[in-house]
């Protein structure tokens, strides 16, 4: 796997965590399956341990007894969102409100377009 594609992964689920408060589900989730053709569930798992410990620390402790994550993935996607968030909410807060919800609605839009039409 290729650690600046992780990295990547990371950023920009930083930058749009910090814009728009998303990130796991929408963002690192789907770009596990389609960039690093992870599962579906490893995928998954490997986003929960990413997001330790302020979202799942429970659930990604299951997820890692059962051998699901991948944690190298999973810290290097971590080590992008750290920086990313800062630079998505220092980008946002510059922004009028109109144009964030705009920008998110469109990001929403094309990702589930993605995820409806394209394997």
């Amino acid at each position: 796997m290729s650690v600046l594609v992780l990295l990547g992964v990371g950023l920009v689920a930083g930058v749009l965590s910090g814009m728009f408060g998303i990130g796991g589900g929408v963002i690192i989730v789907p770009a596990l399956i389609y960039l690093m053709k992870m599962k579906p569930l490893q995928a998954t798992a490997t986003s929960l341990a990413a997001l330790i410990p302020p979202v799942g620390l429970l659930g990604a402790y299951e997820y890692y007894r059962n051998g699901s994550i991948h944690v190298v993935s999973a810290l290097l996607i971590a080590a992008g969102m750290f920086v990313g968030a800062y630079f998505g909410a220092k980008v946002t807060l510059s922004l009028p409100a109109d144009m964030v919800r705009r920008a998110y609605g469109g990001f929403l839009f094309v990702v589930s377009m993605k995820m409806l039409f394209w394997s």
